[in-house]
């Protein structure tokens, strides 16, 4: 079993140098076709459809400080993801982002027919999001990605292995909040730091292992390297994307052909930067999307 300390920022970040492991789905599991799910979904607002998509273990309360500034302009549609938060919570083996892309589609579909929306997600939303636009560009206006997955060096694949190993390994309810601990700022209020590790905790453990590797790892991941490169050259919805590295904003800035889409890099905040820095965050989106 995997030890807390096992999974610390020092044993994570000197892991860069290992093998990267592939860790989608359950052992001797095959890949399903994707089988869209029941989920827990709120709607306020009047005007431009928005969407809303949270990260990996997360839900969607994350966006609480977004809610009121974007619900009094738009009409907002806030989704708990499949395995998370109020949702449905499907067997083992349906984990794959194609998994949860195939949800979205099936959403706004069904219950939005002949709607198109501005997606906007952090981190394993982020990479739901544009997945979604490259996938069905007719239901997406535009994307707005939080430090989403996406765009990372090709260094970073042998991390992602690893806590992707660890997942497998150890108990998810220890090995995220480790995980957790190395992308937040020093000024991350200790309150959110427990509200992250303890949803955890609540989470059944196949759905936190099964969802984390494929966004990094393996044939068709595009979190990383050039593979995420040539996804987002590829994408022509305008594009905007917030992340905390500026070598990584100013990497990701050209990879996006369309003149409204933009990379900006937010300082003091953690990988929750709409809860590090909710006024500012609110304002740059608002303003964004007027734009386009």
């Amino acid at each position: 079993m995997t030890r807390i300390n096992d999974v610390s920022r020092r044993g994570l970040l000197g892991l860069v140098s290992g093998a990267a492991a592939m860790a989608s789905l359950p052992r001797g599991a095959a890949a399903a076709a994707p089988s869209p799910t029941e989920l827990f979904v709120t709607e306020a607002g009047k005007g431009r459809k928005l969407m809303l998509l949270h990260g990996w273990t997360a839900d969607g309360e994350d966006w609480i400080w977004q809610l009121p500034a974007l619900e009094a302009r738009y009409r907002t549609v806030t989704v708990d993801l499949r395995g998370h938060g109020r949702s449905a919570v499907p067997p083992s083996g349906h984990y794959r982002p194609a998994d949860y892309v195939a949800d979205i589609e099936a959403l706004i579909e069904g219950r939005f027919r002949g709607a198109r929306f501005i997606l906007i997600g952090h981190s394993m939303g982020g990479q739901i999001a544009a997945r979604l636009a490259a996938r069905r560009p007719d239901l997406v206006d535009a994307v707005v990605s939080v430090d989403g997955a996406l765009g990372f060096a090709a260094e970073t694949a042998p991390l992602f292995g690893k806590v992707s190993r660890d997942l497998q390994s150890g108990g998810p309810a220890l090995v995220a909040p480790a995980l957790f601990e190395t992308v937040y700022d020093k000024a991350t209020p200790a309150a959110l730091r427990r509200w992250h590790a303890r949803r955890v905790q609540g989470m059944p453990a196949h759905v936190v292992r099964e969802s984390f590797g494929p966004l990094f790892l393996g044939p068709d991941q595009v979190g990383t390297g050039a593979q995420s490169e040539r996804f987002l050259r590829g994408l022509k919805t305008p594009f905007y994307h917030l992340c905390r590295d500026p070598a990584q904003a100013r990497r990701m800035q050209p990879w996006f052909s369309h003149p409204a889409s933009k990379v900006d890099a937010w300082d003091h905040a953690g990988h929750w930067i709409m809860q590090d820095r909710p006024e500012e965050v609110n304002a740059a989106i608002l303003a964004w999307i007027e734009r386009v």
